[in-house]
């Protein structure tokens, strides 16, 4: 019975690593494109003030 648990634990091990690597990969592509939007529509915002338009809906 020990070697069942032991080949359970590492046949798991992988998956959940891979899994966990993409979750990382993944909110960081999130985050990052958070911030360029939210970086991007203040630049917008403030050419749009410096040329005298209305702010954007």
């Amino acid at each position: 019975m020990e070697n069942f648990w032991l080949a359970a634990a590492w046949s798991l091990i992988p998956t959940v690593g891979v899994s966990v690597a993409f979750f990382i990969v993944l909110r960081g592509i999130l985050r990052f494109d958070r911030t360029e939007r939210r970086t991007h529509a203040r630049i917008e915002a403030e050419e749009r003030a410096a040329r005298g338009l209305p702010p954007r809906a």
